[in-house]
């Protein structure tokens, strides 16, 4: 895979973005799977509008891109961004978000809500 060169005022707004704990947990997590927010909502102790603050930003950045699904919209990774590579990397030295997806498939929060 041939990796883009990012400038570097997007290189750091990336690692800002990601220097966020629950920002980059949430990208570790749509590396393995696309999400909806109930899901997340499994996984964060925090409020739906603010889980959907963060996928805001992610998203106005281009590293993640949305897919609506009747009333629901599904998030992922951007992978044709130019800035996937970059992700890529900072993504190698983050563990494997396993136990969290467990968490969100084991509670299957989608039967609740509807997506």
């Amino acid at each position: 895979m041939l990796k883009s060169i990012v400038d570097l005022e997007r290189s750091a707004n990336v690692l800002k973005l990601l220097g966020d704990k629950t920002r980059l947990t949430i990208v570790a997590i749509l590396k393995q799977r696309e999400c909806c927010v109930c899901e997340f909502l499994e996984v964060f102790d925090m409020s739906q509008p603010s889980i959907s603050q963060h996928l805001r930003k992610l998203k106005d950045a281009g590293m993640v891109k949305e897919e609506r699904r009747g009333q629901w919209i599904y998030y992922s990774l951007n992978s044709e961004s130019d800035l996937n590579g970059l992700i890529e990397d900072i993504l190698e030295h983050v563990p494997v978000q396993t136990e969290k997806i467990r968490q969100i498939e084991k509670s299957n929060p989608t039967l609740r809500c509807g997506c």
